[in-house]
C-alpha cells in the first residue's frame, strides 16, 4: 500500500530543494550505483507549455541512491513529453528500457473502479446496497467480532475507502515470504475477524482492503474471475498489450527493469537487493496489475474523456465523500486522490511494490496528464520517492 499522498502534495505546490542521501553498499548479486550516471533520454513534441528542462532535471543522473531507473510520459493539449533515464540493472548497467513492464501497485485500484462502476452502470451492483446483501457468507464465517459488529457496508463506502474495513494480516516478514502465496480471501477474513475501525462513512482510511474486498465481490456478481473481467473490460478493449495480472506468478513477464529494495544489515550499513520476483497474489485487486508507462497513460486519457466508465458513474471517481463531524477532510473519491496545484484540479493515484513506484495523474479535464515508473530504492518507504517528487513538481506545477 502506497502512502496517500499529503506530502505529494507539498512536493507539487510549492518548491522543495532535494537532498540525495549517501550511496549505499549493495551485495555482489547487485553492484552499487557508481559514476558516470547515465542520461536521460528524452522525447518532447507541442508547444512551450510544459517544462521540459524541469523534467530533464528530474530524472537525470540515475542510478543514485534513491532509483535506479525512471520512465516518464507527460501528455496533454499542450503536447507531450516522454523521457527515461537510469539502467535496466545494476549487472549489467545497460540502459533503462522505456517500454520496460514494472509491478503497477496500488495504481490497479483505479482498473477495480473502473470495473465496478461499470457494473453499477450495467444495473449489475448496487453502489448504495450493503455488501452484506452479496456476499453475506464473508460475515457469517468470520471469527470474533466480525460476526455481528458490522453495519450494513455500502458497496460505495469500499470505493472511496470508507468502510471501515481494518486492514488484513500478511506475512511478518514479507521479503522472505516473497515466492510464497496468500490467498486475498484469508487476507479478507483476517480483516473482518478484527471488526469494524468505525462506521461505515464515518472516516476516510487508505487501506488495500476495501479494494481487495471488491475484486471478490466483482467476481461474485459477474460469476467470472477478476482477471478475466478485467481484461474483457479494460485491457482488451483499450489494446493495453503490456498489461496483465500475474496471480501467483512472481516473475515479471516480458521486458522489464529490475527492481531493488534498499535493506540495512544487523551492522547498521545498507544493501540494495533484488526483489524484482515477488509473488504479489495477496494484493489481487487492490495491486497486482503489471503494467507500462504506455498502457497506463492510454488508459488514463480514455478515463478521463468518458471512454471506460460512463459519465454518470464516473463522477463517483471526482466526488469527495461527505464525512462524519470532526473527521479530517476527505481526499479520495472512488479510488482517485484529490489535489489542487495552482488554480488546476488534479487527480491522480499512486502506487508502490517494493522495487517500483508509480504514479497516474490528470486534470480533470484531461489537459494535462502524467504517468511515471520509478525503480525507487525506497518504493515502500513513508516519505514519497525523492525521483517520484521532482517528476510530479516538474510536469504538474
Amino acid at each position: 500500500m502506497q502512502p496517500p499522498l499529503r506530502t505529494a502534495v507539498a512536493a507539487v505546490a510549492t518548491v522543495l530543494a532535494f537532498g540525495v542521501t549517501a550511496a549505499v553498499a549493495a551485495p555482489a548479486t547487485a553492484s552499487a550505483p557508481r559514476q558516470p550516471y547515465t542520461h536521460a533520454h528524452t522525447a518532447d513534441t507541442g508547444t512551450d507549455a510544459l517544462n521540459r528542462k524541469a523534467l530533464r532535471e528530474a530524472i537525470e543522473g540515475l542510478p543514485d541512491a534513491d532509483a535506479t531507473a525512471a520512465l516518464v510520459r507527460v501528455g496533454g493539449r499542450h503536447g507531450t513529453w516522454r523521457g527515461s533515464s537510469g539502467v535496466h540493472d545494476l549487472v549489467t548497467r545497460r540502459d533503462a528500457d522505456p517500454h520496460g513492464r514494472f509491478r503497477a501497485g496500488s495504481t490497479t485500484k483505479i482498473v477495480t473502479a473502473a470495473v465496478a462502476l461499470q457494473l453499477a452502470a450495467e444495473g449489475r451492483l448496487d453502489l448504495d446496497a450493503p455488501l452484506q446483501r452479496y456476499m453475506p457468507e464473508l460475515f457469517e464465517k468470520a471469527p470474533g467480532k466480525g460476526r455481528a459488529d458490522f453495519a450494513p457496508i455500502p458497496v460505495r463506502s469500499l470505493l472511496n475507502y470508507t468502510s471501515g474495513i481494518a486492514n488484513g494480516d500478511g506475512f511478518e516478514d514479507e521479503y522472505a515470504h516473497r515466492y510464497d502465496t496468500l490467498d486475498p480471501r484469508t487476507v479478507v477474513a483476517s480483516a473482518l475477524a478484527k471488526g469494524p475501525e468505525h462506521a461505515p462513512g464515518a472516516e476516510q482510511h487508505y487501506r488495500n482492503i476495501g479494494y481487495t474486498v471488491l475484486g471478490l465481490l466483482i467476481e461474485r456478481v459477474t460469476g467470472d474471475s477478476y482477471a478475466h473481467q478485467a481484461g474483457k473490460r479494460i485491457l482488451r478493449p483499450l489494446h493495453l498489450r503490456d498489461t496483465y495480472f500475474p496471480g501467483a506468478d512472481p516473475r515479471i513477464r516480458g521486458p522489464h527493469n529490475r527492481g531493488y529494495q534498499r535493506m540495512e544489515r544487523a551492522d547498521g550499513t545498507a544493501h540494495l537487493v533484488d526483489v524484482t520476483e515477488w509473488n504479489q497474489y495477496d494484493r489481487f485487486a487492490a495491486g497486482d496489475m503489471i503494467s507500462s508507462t504506455a498502457d497506463l497513460e492510454t488508459f488514463t486519457k480514455a478515463l478521463f474523456e468518458g471512454h471506460v466508465v460512463p459519465r454518470a458513474q464516473l463522477k463517483e471517481m471526482f466526488t469527495l465523500p461527505r464525512l462524519a463531524p470532526g473527521a479530517p477532510a476527505p481526499t479520495f473519491g472512488a479510488g482517485l486522490q484529490y489535489m489542487k496545484v495552482g488554480d488546476q484540479r488534479i487527480w491522480l493515484k499512486t502506487g508502490a511494490r517494493y522495487g517500483y513506484t508509480n504514479m497516474i495523474a490528470a486534470t480533470e479535464n484531461g489537459s494535462r496528464t502524467l504517468v511515471y515508473s520509478v525503480n525507487a530504492t525506497d518504493a515502500k518507504g513513508k516519505d514519497m520517492n525523492a525521483v517520484a517528487q521532482r517528476i510530479a513538481a516538474a510536469a504538474l506545477s
